[in-house]
């Protein structure tokens, strides 16, 4: 196996345990959460599980990353980023951006301290806009992945 291989799988199981993470978390955690009863069950049980999950989050980003930029550099594909039928790798680094900055920046010194504030005393309006937050990351995410396995196949889109 070679050390292209080595990264394709790298990146595949990284953005599997990443985005699935993210899907678990939209379809099935928050949904659960809002029907609490309890405003600081609520805040406990999004915090210890969002927590725990952060950590994969980062790992799995940085693993996609390393081994996106890694294919992208063997392979010596810069050059696909000036068409448009290669959409999909504009994509992947967008929602890879994305992600980035809110795992390892957004998040830990301004999201949480709002999340604080207002999870509280406005609840549902919290969860909400954390909900919304989530589908929209997950389903421009699940663009990006059908883009990408179709467009790696020879599929275009554009």
């Amino acid at each position: 196996m070679d050390s292209f291989t080595i990264a394709r799988v790298i990146h595949v199981v990284a953005v599997v345990l990443w985005i699935g993470g993210v899907a678990m978390v939209t379809t099935v955690i928050l949904p659960a959460v809002k029907r609490m009863m309890s405003r600081e069950d609520m805040l406990n049980t999004f915090e210890t599980i969002e927590g725990r999950f952060a950590l994969q989050a980062k790992i799995t980003t940085v693993l996609t990353g390393l081994s996106g930029f890694y294919m992208i550099d063997y392979m010596n594909g810069w050059e696909r980023f000036l068409y448009i039928q290669f959409w999909w790798l504009h994509a992947m680094v967008l929602v890879w951006f994305l992600f980035t900055i809110i795992l390892f920046i957004l998040e830990p010194f301004v999201l949480h301290k709002l999340f604080q504030k207002y999870a509280l005393t406005h609840p549902e309006k919290t969860y909400k806009y954390i909900h919304t937050a989530h589908w929209i990351l997950l389903i421009l995410s699940i663009i990006t992945i059908i883009g990408a396995v179709a467009g790696s196949h020879g599929l275009y889109f554009i």
